[in-house]
C-alpha cells in the first residue's frame, strides 16, 4: 500500500467534509453570519475519521481475506484501475496472487462473444458500475480505496437522510435517527465486503433524496435548499437509480413511487420524463456490457465461475477446461408446485421474511420497523408517496419470495437479507415529523438488542455469519427451514450436511452446543440449548429420540415444534416419542431439533482412564419413520 497514496486520500477526504459546511446552518438572534449546522459538521466527522480507519488497516487481514462476491468486484476494480479495462487476463490473476497471496476464489469470469478474439477475452461476469466507481479509489489507496470509498457512500448516505428528516424535524432528533437507521442494522456488515452492496444502499437513499426532499423542504429556502428543488434533481434521481438497478435487478420496482407521485399531482409529462430517463440508464448500462463483452447480460453466455486453479494463472489453465458453468439467461422456475403447496411456502417464507434468525426484517433492519410504524400511526402525515413506498418494499419483497423461494436473502449464507438491503433505504423516507427522542430511543434500543453485537465486530460478522446467531435475542427467533442450503451454518463445511442414522438424514448443527456423531448418539453440551435442523426425503411421521445421561438430569426435547420435558436416572436410556411438523423445502423435509439439559458431567473427572474433558449433559439418539418411501440423499 503505498503511504503517499493513502495521505493523499486522507487529505482529500477532509477537504470534502470541510467543504460539506453548505448545509442548513440557523441565523441566530442578532447573528450576521451563518452557524455551521452540527449534522453537518457530525457526518462530516464521521467521513473523516471513518476514512482514516479504512486507510489504516491491513485489508486482507482485517477482513479475513475474500468471502462472498468479492473476488469478482475486487479483482475488476483493480483491472479498471491499472489497465484501464474491464478484461480478465493473466495480469490480474497475478496482481491478486501478488495481493491476497492466494487466487480470485469464487470469481466469475464469461467468455467474450461477438469480435474474430472472443475465444481469448475473458471479462468480468459481475455488473462493472461499482468496481469502476471504486476505481480511482483504488488507484489512490490500494485496497484500502475501497474501504475508503464505502465510508464516503455511508457518510453521504447519513447526511442526505439527515437533511430529509431535519427538513421537517429538529435536529436533535433527526442527527441521531438518520445514523441509528443504518448503524443498529445490518448495513455495516456489508460496508466491509469489498463489494457492490454499500453503493446500492447509497444509490438509493441519494435518489430518494433528490425526489422527495422537495416534499418537505421549506418553500423559501435558499441556498443549496432551493437548488434540490429545482426539477433537475428528478432527473439525476432517475440516473442514480437506473444504475444501481442496472447493477441490481431486484431495485426495478423502486422507480414506481415517484413517477406514481408525480402522476397523483398531475404532473403526466414529468412522470413520463423521469421513467424513461431511468429505463434509459438501464439499458445503457446492459449496452455497454454488450459493447465491452459482445454480450448484453453480464451474468448470461459462457459464464463460470472458479475455485482453486484460475485461467491464465498457469500454462493450460484454460476458460474451456476449468469452472463451474454459472449462466443465467433465464427466469428458472426451481419446481412446480400445486397451488396450494405454493401459498403454504409463500406464506412460511413471508414470516421468515420478517421474523427469522438469520435473515429476518424485523431483527435486521428494526429501525425500518420503527418508520412504518411512525407512518402507520400518524394519520395527519400519511402521504400518497408515504403509500407507494411502503406497497413498493412490500410488494418487491413478495415478488422475491415467489421468484426465488429457496433463496430470497442473497445466497451463500449472507449476514441478513442481502437482496432487501438495497431496499431498506426507502423506508427512511417513510418517516414522519420526528416530534420526541422516543422513535430515536426506539430505534437504536431495538435494533441494538438484535445487531449491536453484530455491527460491533462487522469483519468477524461478515466472513462467519453463523456465529452471531448462536447466542442472544437472535435465537428466540424462527429458523428459515425453507433456506436450509443457504443458511450460514453451510459456511462451516465440517457442521453443515453431516450424514446420520441408517437410512441416512442429513444434519446441519446451527450452534457450537452440541457433537458430531458418536457413540452413544449425538451429544450435547450441559447447561445449553442445541439447535439442529434435520432434513430428510419424505416427511418423518414419527421419531424416537433416546436419551442417555451419565447423571440424573432434566433433558427438554423439542423436534418439529413437538416438545417433551423428561426426568432422567443416571445411566438408564429413556425413550420419547414425537411426531413433528416439518417445512417443504427443495424437494425435502426439514425440521429444527432443539435440546435442552440442565446438568451434566466432566467423563475426564468421574470415568477412570477417560480424557475427555467435555461438559456433557446428554447424548441423544434419533430413529425416524418415515411417512412415505425411504429417504434418498441425491439432491439434497
Amino acid at each position: 500500500m503505498p503511504h503517499n497514496g493513502a495521505v493523499r486520500m486522507l487529505n482529500r477526504a477532509a477537504g470534502i467534509a470541510a467543504g460539506l459546511g453548505f448545509g442548513a446552518g440557523r441565523t441566530g438572534a442578532g447573528a450576521g453570519r451563518r452557524r455551521p449546522d452540527a449534522g453537518v459538521v457530525a457526518t462530516a466527522a464521521l467521513l473523516v475519521v471513518g476514512c482514516g480507519a479504512a486507510l489504516s488497516i491491513d485489508v486482507v487481514r482485517t477482513t479475513y481475506g475474500i468471502k462472498g462476491d468479492e473476488a469478482t468486484y475486487v479483482a475488476m476494480a483493480l483491472s479498471v484501475a491499472y489497465d484501464g479495462d474491464l478484461a480478465y487476463e493473466a495480469r490480474d490473476v497475478e496482481r491478486f496472487y501478488q495481493i491476497y497471496h492466494d487466487g480470485p476464489q469464487g470469481i466469475f469470469l464469461k467468455r467474450g462473444s461477438g469480435d474474430r478474439r472472443a475465444g481469448d477475452r475473458l471479462y468480468y461476469g459481475k455488473a462493472y458500475i461499482y468496481s469502476v466507481l471504486a476505481a480511482p479509489f483504488v488507484r489512490l489507496a490500494g485496497l484500502n480505496g475501497m474501504l475508503a470509498f464505502h465510508v464516503v457512500l455511508l457518510s453521504g448516505a447519513v447526511l442526505l437522510g439527515y437533511l430529509f428528516l431535519s427538513a421537517q424535524s429538529p435536529g436533535r432528533f433527526s442527527l441521531p435517527y438518520a445514523l441509528g437507521f443504518f448503524a443498529v442494522t445490518v448495513v455495516p456488515v456489508h460496508a466491509v465486503f469489498l463489494s457492490s452492496e454499500t453503493l446500492h444502499v447509497a444509490g438509493v437513499v441519494g435518489a430518494y433524496f433528490l425526489w422527495f426532499y422537495k416534499d418537505v423542504s421549506r418553500p423559501e429556502a435558499n441556498g443549496a435548499a432551493a437548488a434540490l428543488r429545482g426539477r433537475w434533481t428528478d432527473i439525476a434521481a432517475a440516473v442514480v437509480l437506473g444504475m444501481v438497478t442496472f447493477s441490481k435487478p431486484l431495485n426495478v420496482l423502486l422507480i414506481a413511487p415517484p413517477v406514481l407521485a408525480m402522476w397523483g399531482r398531475r404532473r403526466f409529462r414529468d412522470g413520463l420524463l423521469v421513467g424513461t430517463v431511468f429505463a434509459l440508464t438501464v439499458a445503457a448500462g446492459f449496452a455497454v456490457n454488450a459493447l465491452v463483452t459482445g454480450e448484453v447480460n453480464y451474468q448470461g453466455g459462457e459464464r463460470k465461475t472458479f475455485y482453486g486453479t484460475f485461467p491464465f494463472e498457469r500454462e493450460g489453465a484454460t476458460f474451456a477446461e476449468l469452472g463451474i458453468g454459472m449462466t443465467t439467461n433465464e427466469i428458472v422456475v426451481e419446481e412446480a408446485l400445486d397451488p396450494l403447496a405454493f401459498l403454504r411456502l409463500l406464506g412460511t417464507n413471508l414470516w421468515y421474511f420478517l421474523a427469522g434468525r438469520h435473515f429476518g426484517f424485523v431483527p435486521f433492519f428494526f429501525p425500518g420497523v420503527v418508520a412504518v410504524w411512525l407512518f402507520l400511526r400518524d394519520r395527519a402525515n400519511r402521504s400518497l408517496r408515504g403509500w407507494l413506498i411502503l406497497g413498493t418494499v412490500a410488494a418487491t419483497a413478495v415478488g422475491t419470495a415467489v421468484y426465488m423461494p429457496y433463496t430470497w436473502s442473497g445466497g451463500g449464507g449472507p449476514a441478513g437479507n442481502r437482496y432487501f438491503l438495497s431496499i431498506y433505504p426507502a423506508l427512511l423516507f417513510l418517516t414522519p415529523r420526528l416530534a420526541s427522542f422516543r422513535p430515536v430511543a426506539a430505534a437504536w434500543i431495538g435494533g441494538g438488542l438484535f445487531t449491536a453485537h453484530v455491527v460491533l465486530n462487522p469483519f468477524v460478522a461478515a466472513k462467519q455469519p453463523y456465529l452471531h446467531v448462536e447466542a442472544g435475542l437472535l435465537r428466540a427467533l424462527p429458523v428459515e427451514l425453507t433456506m436450509v442450503n443457504d443458511l450460514p451454518i453451510n459456511l462451516d463445511a465440517p457442521r453443515a450436511r453431516v450424514e446420520y442414522g441408517e437410512p441416512a438424514l442429513l444434519l446441519y448443527y446451527l450452534d457450537h452446543n452440541a457433537y458430531r456423531p458418536e457413540p452413544p448418539g449425538i451429544w450435547v453440551a450441559a447447561e445449553r440449548r442445541a439447535d439442529l435442523v434435520v432434513r430428510s426425503e419424505p416427511p418423518i411421521a414419527e421419531a424416537t429420540v433416546t436419551l442417555l445421561s451419565r447423571v440424573s438430569n432434566t433433558v427438554e426435547v423439542s423436534l418439529g415444534g413437538t416438545t417433551e420435558r423428561v426426568e432422567l436416572a443416571p445411566g438408564v436410556p429413556r425413550d420419547v416419542v414425537l411426531r413433528p411438523r416439518g417445512v417443504y423445502s427443495r424437494r425435502s423435509w426439514a425440521y429444527l431439533l432443539s435440546v435442552r439439559t440442565e446438568t451434566g458431567f466432566v467423563p475426564r473427572l468421574v470415568e477412570p482412564g477417560s480424557r475427555d474433558s467435555r461438559y456433557l449433559g446428554v447424548a441423544v439418539r434419533m430413529t425416524p419413520r418415515f411417512g412415505g418411501s425411504g429417504p434418498s440423499l441425491h439432491g439434497l
